[in-house]
């Protein structure tokens, strides 16, 4: 029976139950049923893991060096949801405290597969959105990467900051302005029209793009970003046309 599959009051008493084993399991020195959780099939259940994993860190200080512990033995784990759920646990550490956890960003970008690079993606987002500042300078270093994955990994990440700070990543998707892969090229485009439609940020997308060198690109985000405020006109702060009108009149081709 999946997670959702059970009454609220069930949840609840399971969610109780995870984080109780979880922590018995650090605090003696044991791995057991974290890995139990952290290898379910249920979405959730290994998201209520992960998310145990930042409660214990943030309540227990004396539990952190058995949590980082446990998760440096289990990210060399073969069962590739492990990773990830791994991934996803420092990713909660990384919101205040990016520097203790920047080896296994390292790490889970490399994973052979998807589902932990997918996590990574996850992480970058969430702790772009409360710790920018060491999260971007991190993201920094891939954006030349000669993997295009990682490059194009690396941009869908930081999107979400930039959806309320764009400012603070267009200078790093400048970055990759020129970059040749059709697959980075068109995320980036798609980030760019994901960061435009917020209040005030067409206005701080615009005035940045117009100082990019490469025109065909730019042209191409312009059109997602209009047709961004068709799509999502039920959350955009302007109607598709006010966004056409401000497009023409401040974008200098």
């Amino acid at each position: 029976m999946g997670f959702y599959d059970l009454s609220k009051s069930e949840r609840n008493l399971l969610v109780e139950k995870i984080n109780k084993d979880i922590t018995s399991d650090l605090s003696k020195g044991t791995n057991e049923k974290i890995s139990l959780y952290f290898s379910d099939e249920d979405t959730y259940i290994r998201k209520t893991g992960y998310l145990a994993i930042g409660k214990i860190f943030y309540s227990q200080p004396q539990l952190q060096t058995p949590i980082f512990s446990t998760l440096d033995l289990l990210i060399e784990s073969d069962d590739e949801l492990i990773r990830q759920t791994v991934i996803n646990s420092t990713g909660e550490i990384g919101k205040f405290h990016f520097n203790k956890i920047e080896a296994f960003m390292n790490t889970g970008l490399f994973d052979d597969h998807h589902r932990v690079r997918n996590a990574v993606i996850g992480c970058i987002k969430k702790m772009g959105e409360k710790n920018p500042v060491p999260v971007l300078n991190w993201a920094k270093t891939y954006l030349k990467h000669s993997d295009k994955e990682i490059r194009r990994e690396i941009c869908h990440g930081i999107e979400l900051r930039g959806r309320t700070h764009p400012q603070d990543i267009l200078p790093l998707l400048k970055e990759l302005e020129f970059d040749d892969t059709k697959r980075v090229s068109d995320t980036l485009v798609h980030v760019l029209g994901q960061i435009a439609y917020k209040n005030g940020c067409l206005k701080t997308v615009v005035a940045h793009l117009n100082t990019w060198k490469n025109k065909s690109l730019v042209e191409k985000a312009l059109d997602e970003i209009v047709d961004v405020h068709n799509r999502y006109k039920k959350f955009t702060v302007l109607s598709q046309d006010e966004a056409i009108t401000y497009i023409d009149k401040h974008y200098k081709i």
